[in-house]
């Protein structure tokens, strides 16, 4: 008699092949929303977020974001994940407070989604934010990123016994798990804040743990728009965008450009009402649900995204607790967070503005003015800092020499 195998269990074989990706996802959204959430709650606060404001736009980008990676994920079967614009949220944290208050941030915010929905609609706006030569955009990006990577350790200075554990932590794991560096240094802190709210007997209201969504009407000014809006889209653009179609590329994944481009834009603004400053595709966190630790199976890597939509949305839920104890921190801590958080960034886009040696002298006069505060005609430095790059760009370009008949 001839033998007969035994039936395929395809419980076993959908376990095996389900694990890395659902694992994959899980870690992906537990790295990007603790790695930079201190960053967008510096940002929003500094262009005039109250503690309601931020925890609410906070919760808005990660409700947009979340469901906006299930839709993309599922439609296009590719690991497309989104993020906030952790670039975005440091400029904020730069520019400061526009003429306006934060109801022109927030109309800012709208100008961004506009901006982004466009993008997609129109190749064109595409192809012009591309002629922005990336050693500038990356400079602009790193005199944003200076003020805030200085501030570990300037809080170190001022509350060492608070500060040193946070940043020990970090180096600590940048040795030996670089990608929980951040988020075990944001746990440190944590246990920081609750020594010091029991120690120090702070109040913590029940209410303010509740998530809810803050309804600002917003305002136009063309200094919002100048000062904030047009920089904010262009970072957003050359630091996550593009970058995050560079990073699914690597892994053999083509981008779905204009389906991203409209369902960021629409989550903009969707959430910027509630206090979202931007959502973009994600660029280090990509990675994570794109690669190897996602499974072998590259076409099944699109369950890695789809489970960090749904992490995404838990995390929601915890948004408004997350700010609450932020908000009871002593002084200097947040802020050391949101450096450390940076610090990578700030290496790559130092790295990149220097790497077109004919480039470094305007990258380094766009570096200067973006850190430097400047703030001309009621529009921030980034804005100047950008326009005076180019300037400089274009005054230095060689020429072809006029060759005598």
């Amino acid at each position: 008699m001839r033998s007969v195998s035994p039936p395929t269990t395809h419980n076993h074989v959908s376990r095996d092949t389900l694990g890395p990706p659902i694992t994959a996802g899980i870690v992906t959204a537990l790295v990007g929303f603790t790695s930079s959430f201190a960053v967008v709650l510096a940002g929003l606060q500094a262009v005039g977020a109250n503690q309601a404001q931020a925890s609410s736009g906070l919760l808005a980008l990660t409700l947009t974001f979340g469901l906006g990676i299930l839709w993309l994920s599922w439609r296009s079967r590719m690991p497309v994940t989104l993020a906030w614009s952790t670039p975005g949220a440091a400029l904020l944290a730069s520019a400061g407070m526009v003429d306006g208050g934060w109801p022109a941030a927030v109309g800012a915010f709208l100008m961004v989604g506009v901006l982004i929905v466009l993008t997609g609609l129109l190749p064109v706006l595409g192809r012009l934010m591309a002629r922005i030569p990336t050693t500038l955009a990356q400079a602009m990006l790193a005199g944003v990123l200076l003020p805030l990577c200085l501030a570990p350790f300037k809080s170190l200075g001022s509350a060492p016994l608070l500060v040193a554990p946070v940043i020990l932590c970090w180096v600590v794991l940048m040795k030996f798990a670089p990608r929980w560096s951040v988020p075990a240094s944001l746990l440190v802190a944590l246990a920081v804040i609750g020594i010091h709210i029991v120690s120090n007997g702070v109040q913590v209201p029940l209410h303010s743990l509740v998530p809810r969504l803050e309804w600002t009407t917003p305002a136009f000014s063309l200094e919002a728009a100048v000062g904030l809006a047009l920089p904010l889209f262009i970072v957003t653009m050359a630091s996550q965008n593009i970058p995050g179609v560079a990073v699914l590329k690597s892994f053999g994944y083509t981008t779905p450009w204009r389906p991203s481009m409209l369902v960021t834009g629409a989550g903009t603004l969707a959430g910027a009402p509630f206090g979202g400053h931007a959502i973009n595709l994600a660029a280090l966190s990509a990675a994570l649900a794109a690669g190897e630790e996602a499974g072998k199976d590259h076409g099944r890597r699109w369950i890695a995204a789809f489970v960090s939509g749904l992490a995404y949305l838990v995390l929601a839920a915890a948004s408004a607790a997350l700010v609450t104890l932020v908000a009871a921190a002593p002084p200097g801590l947040l802020e050391a967070v949101a450096g450390l958080a940076l610090l990578g960034t700030l290496a790559a886009s130092i790295s990149s503005a220097l790497a077109v040696a004919e480039e470094r002298i305007p990258a380094c006069i766009t570096f200067l003015l973006a850190a430097s505060g400047l703030s001309f005609a009621g529009v921030g430095a980034a804005f100047w800092a950008l326009a005076g790059g180019i300037l400089v760009r274009w005054m230095l370009k060689s020429r072809e020499p006029v060759q005598k008949a």
